[in-house]
Parts: C-alpha cells; sequence; structure tokens
C-alpha cells in the first residue's frame, strides 16, 4: 500500500476523534460508544497506516539500533497502550494522540513519496523518447524491426520526422538533426557523411543511412537514464555523518524522555498523564525526518537539475566533491581545442613528405594522424606499404618503407638526429605560430616538417574566465610541446601550463597538484582515463572515447566548457542546498525538544503531542520545499 493510501486512512479514520476535540469543549460533545470507538479509530489507523513505521522499529531494535522510526513508533505505542490501561480502569484516554501523529508523519512521508515519484517520472518520460520500431535494410530489402532487434553494423534508414532508433554513423545523405533531447540546444545540427548521431534525436529535413554502432543498454540515452537513476539513488558522503549522528540521537532523546517525565512526575509533583504527555511530546518532535530528508532530496533535485542541462552526475559523492574543487585541470586536444586538426604547412618535398608520414600514421587514431590522413587523402597520394612498424609512447613512430628507415614524431623523437639550420628555424617560427610541429626523416635525417593547428572552442575563453571569477585555479596538461601550449594557454587565460606531458604521467602531475587542493581533471580521450581516475573530480566530455566517459564522475553531454562550469557551480548550489537543509533540521530539534518538554510552560508555551507530530511533519515538508527550490537555480 502506498504511503498516500495511508495517509488518507489515517485522516479518514481520525477525523471523527478530530471533530470530538473540537466540539467537546462547546457542548461535551462525544462520539457513540465513548473511549470505545476512539480505541476502534486508533487500532485501525495503528494497523493500516503505522505499520512501516512500527516494522522498521522492530527491525532496528532486533539488530540493535535505533533510527527514526524507533521514536515515531514508542511515541505512538506509549500514548496507545496507556489509553488502553487508562479505558479499562475508567480515566481520561489520550488515543487522538496516537492517531493524530501518525496522520502527519504520514503527510511529510506523502511529500517525500510524491519527490521520488517525480524523479522516477523523469526517468520514464526519458525511456519513452525512444522509438519504438526501427527501419532496417536486410536482404537488400528494408524491413521495419523492434527496437531489441537491431544489432550493431546494421544499415538503417531515416526519414524526416522519425526518430532515431540508436546510436551510429552516417554513410550516406545529409540531414538536419534535432539534439534538444540531449544537448538542451533548440537548433537543429546539420549531419553529413561520417558524422555520429545519437538514438532517440529527430531527424528533421533530410534521409539518410546509418550504421548502428551501439545499442540497447549502451546507446547515449540507456547510459543517461543508467546515470541518472544511479544518481537519485546514491547518497552524498555527508550523508554517513547524518547517519551516525541520527544513531547516536535516538537514544539520546528517549532518554531525554525518560528524564521528562521523571522530572515532571518525581520531583514537579504533575499527574501521571500529563507527565507521561510532555515525555511523548518529548519522543514525537525530535523524530529526525528532516534530518533523513536533507540530503537524498537535494541530490535528487540537484542531479535532475544537472540531466535538464546536459550534464550528468554519476552519483552523489560527485556533488559533494565539486563544491571542494579549487584547481581544475584541462586536456588540451580536444577540450580546450576542437580536438579536429588540419594540417596547415607542409616544410619539404609535399608529395614525399606526406606519403611518408601517411603510410606509417594510417592505422593511428590520434587526432594529428587524422589530420595527416586527410591532407594526403586532399592532395591524393598514394600510400606505401610499412614494414617493421613500431610506435614509442610519447614520441612517435618508426618504420621501414621501401627499405628505408621512416621516422615521423615530436623533437623527443629526433634528439639523436640531424636536421638542417634552415628546418630548425622554421620548426620554431611555426611553434611560436601556436602550431604543432610533425617531423618527418629518413635513417638518421630530418627530411621535413607537417605544421598542424587545432581550433580553440568558441567558448573555452569565456569558461576559463568563469572560473577565475569562482577564485579557481586553471591548469593545462598536454604532450605538445612548451611553446606550443603556452600560445594556447595565453590565449585563453591559462593560469599554468604543464607540457611535453606522456600519456602515463598525466596521473602523476594530477597527484603533485593535489597536494595544495582538491583537484577537477577535464579530458576525452582513452589516454586521460587514468587522470580522470586520479582527479578528486573526474568530468569527461561527451564526446570522447567510451573510456574516458566511464571513467569520469560527471559527464558533459554538450562537449562544452562552460557545462565545467555549470556542474561546478551546480555542485556549490546543491550541497550549499544539503547544508541549509540540515541546519535548518538541527535547529528545529534545539528549538523544539525544550519546547515539548514543557521548560517554557510557565509562560504558556508547551507542545501536546498532536502539534508536536504537526510541526515535525511541517519541518519534514519544508526541507522538501527548500530541495525544490532549486529547481529555481540558474547555474
Amino acid at each position: 500500500m502506498s504511503m498516500t493510501k495511508r495517509f488518507y486512512i489515517a485522516l479518514i479514520l481520525s477525523l471523527p476523534m478530530l471533530l470530538q476535540m473540537i466540539l467537546m469543549p462547546i457542548n461535551h460533545f462525544m462520539l457513540p460508544g465513548g473511549s470505545f470507538t476512539d480505541f476502534i479509530l486508533t487500532t485501525l489507523v495503528m494497523i493500516f497506516a503505522a505499520g512501516p513505521f512500527l516494522k522498521s522499529a522492530w527491525a532496528s531494535f532486533n539488530n540493535h539500533f535505533a533510527n527514526m522510526d524507533t521514536l515515531i513508533a514508542v511515541g505512538t505505542k506509549t500514548a496507545y497502550v496507556y489509553s488502553i490501561y487508562a479505558m479499562l480502569n475508567h480515566q481520561s484516554v489520550f488515543f487522538e494522540v496516537a492517531a493524530f501523529v501518525i496522520v502527519f508523519i504520514t503527510l511529510g512521508q506523502v511529500f517525500e513519496e510524491k519527490m521520488r515519484n517525480r524523479a522516477s517520472d523523469s526517468i520514464s518520460k526519458l525511456m519513452q523518447l525512444q522509438a519504438d520500431v526501427a527501419n532496417v535494410i536486410r536482404n537488400n530489402e528494408v524491413v521495419e524491426v523492434p527496437l531489441s532487434e537491431v544489432k550493431i553494423n546494421d544499415v538503417l534508414i531515416v526519414k524526416p520526422g522519425q526518430k532515431l532508433p540508436v546510436d551510429g554513423e552516417i554513410i550516406e545523405g545529409q540531414s538536419t538533426i534535432d539534439e534538444s533531447m540531449l544537448t538542451g540546444e533548440s537548433m537543429p545540427v546539420n549531419k553529413v557523411v561520417g558524422d555520429q548521431v545519437t538514438g532517440s534525436t529527430m531527424n528533421k529535413t533530410g534521409s539518410f543511412k546509418y550504421k548502428a554502432t551501439k545499442v540497447g543498454n549502451y546507446t547515449m540515452l540507456s547510459q543517461i537514464v543508467e546515470m541518472v537513476s544511479k544518481a537519485q539513488n546514491s547518497s552524498a558522503p555527508v550523508q554517513k555523518t547524518v547517519d551516525k549522528i541520527s544513531s547516536i540521537f535516538v537514544p539520546v532523546v528517549l532518554i531525554a524522555a525518560i528524564i521528562t517525565f521523571l522530572v515532571w512526575y518525581v520531583f514537579i509533583g504533575n499527574d501521571f498523564v500529563s507527565s507521561l504527555l510532555y515525555a511523548v511530546s518529548v519522543i514525537i518532535i525530535a523524530c529526525p525526518c528532516a534530518l533523513g530528508l536533507a540530503t537524498p532530496t537535494a541530490l535528487m533535485v540537484g542531479t535532475g537539475v544537472g540531466s535538464k542541462k546536459g550534464i550528468l552526475i554519476k552519483n552523489g559523492e560527485a556533488i559533494e566533491i565539486a563544491n571542494q574543487i579549487r584547481t581544475v585541470v584541462f586536456d588540451k586536444t580536444g577540450t580546450i581545442t576542437a580536438g579536429n586538426p588540419e594540417v596547415t604547412d607542409v616544410i619539404g618535398d609535399q608529395k614525399i613528405i606526406l606519403k611518408q608520414a601517411a603510410s606509417l600514421e594510417n592505422n593511428s587514431e590520434h587526432p594529428l594522424a587524422k589530420a595527416v590522413m586527410d591532407k594526403a587523402k586532399d592532395m591524393r597520394v598514394e600510400l606505401d606499404e610499412v614494414q617493421s612498424f613500431n610506435a614509442i609512447e610519447g614520441k612517435g613512430i618508426i618504420g621501414k618503407i621501401r627499405n628505408q628507415d621512416i621516422f615521423v614524431g615530436n623533437l623527443k623523437l629526433i634528439e639523436d638526429k640531424r636536421i638542417s639550420d634552415e628546418l630548425k628555424e622554421k620548426l620554431h617560427q611555426l611553434e611560436s605560430e601556436a602550431k604543432t610541429v610533425v617531423v618527418v626523416g629518413m635513417n638518421d635525417s630530418v627530411t621535413g616538417l607537417i605544421a598542424i593547428k587545432d581550433v580553440i572552442k568558441p567558448t573555452s575563453k569565456a569558461a576559463i574566465a568563469e572560473l577565475k571569477k569562482m577564485k579557481m585555479k586553471t591548469v593545462m596538461i598536454t604532450g605538445d610541446n612548451q611553446l606550443v601550449a603556452n600560445s594556447v594557454a595565453k590565449e585563453v587565460g591559462i593560469d599554468e601550463v604543464i607540457s611535453e606531458v606522456l600519456p602515463g604521467e598525466k596521473a602523476e602531475k594530477i597527484k603533485e597538484l593535489q597536494s595544495d587542493n582538491r583537484v577537477a581533471f577535464v579530458g576525452d580521450g582513452i589516454n586521460d582515463a587514468p587522470a580522470l581516475e586520479t582527479a578528486d573530480l573526474g568530468i569527461a566530455m561527451g564526446s570522447g572515447s567510451d573510456i574516458a566517459i566511464e571513467s569520469g564522475e560527471i559527464v558533459l553531454i554538450k562537449n562544452d566548457l562552460m557545462d565545467v562550469v555549470r556542474s561546478l557551480r551546480l555542485g556549490r548550489k546543491t550541497f550549499g542546498r544539503i547544508k541549509l537543509n540540515l541546519f535548518w533540521s538541527f535547529i528545529y530539534n534545539a528549538i523544539g525538544i525544550p519546547i515539548a518538554a514543557g521548560i517554557f510552560s510557565f509562560i504558556g508555551l508547551s507542545l501536546s503531542p498532536e502539534l508536536a507530530g504537526l510541526a515535525m511533519a511541517f519541518s519534514s515538508i519544508s526541507v522538501v520545499l527548500s530541495s525544490l527550490f532549486l529547481n529555481r537555480v540558474k547555474i
């Protein structure tokens, strides 16, 4: 039975007793059957509405542990059992206390349940974005098949107005695609042969064929759903502290309630019933439901806000760490720059230099290798067969072409090679223009240079400026040479540059930076995975490799550096809301317990158990509403 149904059952059964309480002072109104009717109504409330609290409290007792449900169970059971005793001995009863407390507590739980359902609904709505069927070419015919039957490398046809069934790569045709469900951007994106497309986005204008590259649970949408679901059900490290406090707080409250009863009954000489009511009020108002809601509600809303903005936060820990980050480290290629480098200059015999370089680079996936291959293709250079191919990490590649030793790489590769003064001067000139220079040579001599430049992303400079406003230190780590790295860093405003770093050394550099501050690393490549894992917070660009995305705690779908700023702001805002919620919960108990204990009764300030239950429910509702305000926060 849902908590909403339990609440309505408790409310309906309690209304006659509420009517009796209101009318009794006016005309001594009593329900037919008197105390016995109150007993029946309250018993039904306890059976149908209080079950989850009582079961949870009993389970905790059997495990020698006390939780917030323990306070609810002890408070309501005390009022209920004593009222049965009083009824049998023809004394005043207060069954309504137990019934009303359950009503108000379930009211608070209803708000929490609605919020969790809203989170589940958002995930369900994401899943509804998927296409139901796909048009697949099989045996030279177009066949409509269920989405579950689409396989990797299937060729699919998409017409205007149709949703893309799965992720893939366009192999024929072109179109504009609405990717707003993925990126939040309203303008359609032009797509041509070779471009990647994402399942569940909407095809707008043209028809095209594309090859399926990711299906089932591996599509981008499925990954988003999984990440959002895990994040909303995870907890931040601060929650462990809250749980420890609650485990100590509950026994302390029970002791405080016993002391309250003894002080009023034994030392002050108050009657038994009123002394017991003070004790019950202390138990009820001290129930730390708001404390338990403070962290998870804020996390659910915060991660939901992030997913709408194209920022996928994998767990609650990432939110808390984002609040503590003071240094942000960036990879260069594909992160600060667009990751689509182009050859700008070829020094030496162009066709021979490109032929040698492209032949060696033919099997490489490196962005610079792709730039060389594209240039060779544009110039219609025919490639040679390569023997004895060997890649040297962080330096370059070597191999034999027509019995000649050919090498392609960076300056580290040619430390023992001969290079003419003319080529050396040209090399330095190209580097001063922020171009990455690839040296090409034969045997022991450098014979030519290939200059490559990657365009800086339009938002990189603005993102770095915003991080500086947030008092963040910015660092760029790159395998590129010092001159090129400094030029790029100067253009975007990076504080510190660490250049000529081998892929395996990035993680070590991150560890060095961690000695000063907590560090976030932003990257997109396979070689960035160790650094993403090592950093306190790994932020992976959504256009990057699968292993980089898997290694990051935060994934930026839009591949926009401004989302690094937004994710860190969201972390700060969400964790700030958690702290505000916790502050309110503690202050509420600090103020409420003395009032419930009757310390201020001499000035007429006290709380009955029913009012204590109402106040406790209000505190839980206020925490939920506080968390919902995160939806209005600008990041």
